[in-house]
This record gives structure tokens, sequence and C-alpha cells, in this order.
């Protein structure tokens, strides 16, 4: 199931209708700066997760 040009189109035309023209720079900017912080914090969990492995194994060995 894919999202077309028309189906994205209906989707800007109902964000305008409920947010506004003049609101829709906040909107972006809000939704960009959440992309952001979702993308960063699955770095940051992918980079913990061999650590805790490693921490679950040692615990384990002993």
């Amino acid at each position: 199931m894919r999202i077309g040009t028309t189906e994205l189109l209906m989707i800007l035309l109902v964000v305008i209708i409920i947010f506004g023209p003049k609101q829709l720079p906040k909107l972006a900017k809000m939704v960009g700066k959440a992309s952001k912080s979702f993308k960063e914090g699955m770095e940051e969990d992918d980079d913990e997760a061999p650590k805790k492995a490693a921490k679950t194994e040692d615990a384990d060995a002993e």
C-alpha cells in the first residue's frame, strides 16, 4: 500500500484547513525537531544495545 500524489495533496489540503497557512511553518519546524529527536534516540539506543548485552553476559558468567 503506497501513498500517491493525490493522497499527499489531500492530506496537505486537510492540514491547511485545520491549522491555517500561517501555522504551517511552525508545524513543519515542530515535526522536523521531533523527527530529529526520534532518530537521535534510535541511534543512541543502537549504541547502548551491545553494551547492555555485554553487561548481561558478564553477570551470567559470575
